[in-house]
């Protein structure tokens, strides 16, 4: 096939040419900016689910749906190491930015942007940085240096903004489990009080399996504060529309083994299906695709999902760490699924407290997560495989 008409998209965060089984989650989040644009009470969102099920795409689209209805959005990707102050100050400033050429009262706009120059003008100890704003900072309001009380009063005030357009603001908050825990408590808090108010503002946030319990860690309310959604792989059908229709599109088929064999290698994982369906357009020689092109894709898919899936993961691990991924590995059943901590350092020949510090920094790196006290599991699918089948470890 013409490589230049190929239709996949294999690639972080990036919108595939069909995003195929997330009617359901696009369907609740319209009920969602429903509601809360009409100052009825509703939940803010989380999506969890592991690395490659779409979970940036489809926060993407959820930010597409409230800019569609003329919402404020901004969006923020946590980083383990960056205190949540300054991202949230950029991204309500690009919220209120998209709806403040619309409002009638300039002072009003002001006024908030004042708040928010104080609120980021504690981003740092000596405040060095802050929102390049023409406006003076406000005093006595989002500036006292408790992140809960000033989140609270910032998206208060935000909200108000909004809500004179009839609208709401949206901040979508990506890799939600590596903001700190103080950080995480305080969003919460203001999340919680933004919600007892009905003010317009929903936080829509997104990570791994194990966030409902770092949430829950962060605030005890947490479980009742969000609508937790589990993201997970295509369904045969759904895997199947997201590798056909781009292809019909361009005047191309697939046979039903094709499509059998595509599905058995991905797992029915988005990311893997773009990989996979991508290596088997190029190999492709006739039409329709047959199951004879996807061999022929495959192992240029799997060497691209080798080094750049799996691969740079794994170069991150130090060799201590690197020995018990492969420990995981080796008692893992099939691809998926999870292990005992004990299991693994019975493997290992040693105490479950001497690999704690291993364990606790493959998490950190967003390697493994560990849903249930005792149990951990990997963060990627398939990546037992790909440690399994690593020279050496036949």
């Amino acid at each position: 096939m013409d490589p230049v008409r190929n239709p996949y998209a294999p690639g972080a965060g990036q919108r595939p040419p069909e995003l195929a089984g997330r009617d359901r989650e696009l369907a609740q989040f319209e009920v969602v900016l429903e509601r809360i644009a009409t100052g009825r009470p509703e939940r803010s969102l989380v999506l969890t689910g592991l690395r490659g099920v779409g979970k940036t795409v489809l926060l993407n689209a959820l930010r597409s749906q409230a800019i569609g209805r003329a919402w404020a959005t901004g969006k923020i990707e946590a980083r383990g190491d960056a205190p949540l102050r300054r991202p949230v100050a950029t991204a309500v400033y690009s919220a209120v930015r998209e709806i403040g050429v619309r409002h009638r009262g300039e002072d009003r706009v002001r006024r908030f942007l004042s708040v928010l120059k104080a609120f980021s003008l504690k981003a740092t100890p000596d405040g060095s940085w802050q929102i390049g704003i023409d406006v003076e900072a406000t005093r006595g309001r989002a500036d006292s240096g408790d992140l809960e009380i000033d989140l609270t009063e910032l998206f208060l005030d935000a909200a108000d903004i909004a809500r004179d357009l009839g609208v709401g603001v949206a901040l979508f908050v990506d890799e939600l489990q590596d903001v700190s825990p103080a950080d995480l408590a305080a969003l919460c808090g203001a999340v919680h009080e933004v919600g007892q108010q009905a003010a317009p503002l929903v936080v829509v946030g997104a990570g791994l399996p194990h966030l409902p319990t770092v949430l829950s860690s962060a605030k005890s309310y947490a479980e009742r504060l969000f609508r937790y959604l589990a993201i997970d792989r295509l369904d045969r059908r759904s895997a199947e529309l997201a590798l056909t229709a781009p292809a019909d599109r361009e005047g191309v088929g697939f046979t039903r083994d094709a499509l059998a064999l595509l599905y058995a290698e991905s797992g029915g994982y988005p990311y893997f299906i773009q990989a996979y369906g991508k290596a088997t357009w190029d190999a492709a020689v006739g039409n329709p695709i047959g199951a004879e092109d996807v061999r022929a894709g495959l192992p240029e898919a799997q060497a691209e999902l080798a080094v750049g899936f799996f691969g740079s993961r794994y170069e991150r691990a130090t060799p201590a760490e690197r020995a018990y991924l492969l420990a995981m590995a080796e008692l893992i059943e099939g691809d998926t699924g999870s292990v005992t901590t004990a299991a693994v350092a019975a493997r290992l020949g040693k105490r479950v407290s001497s690999l704690s510090v291993a364990r606790e920094s493959l998490i950190r790196k967003g390697l493994v997560y560990s849903g249930e006290r005792g149990l951990i599991a990997f963060t990627v699918p398939h990546f037992a495989r790909f440690l399994r089948g690593r020279p050496g470890q036949a």
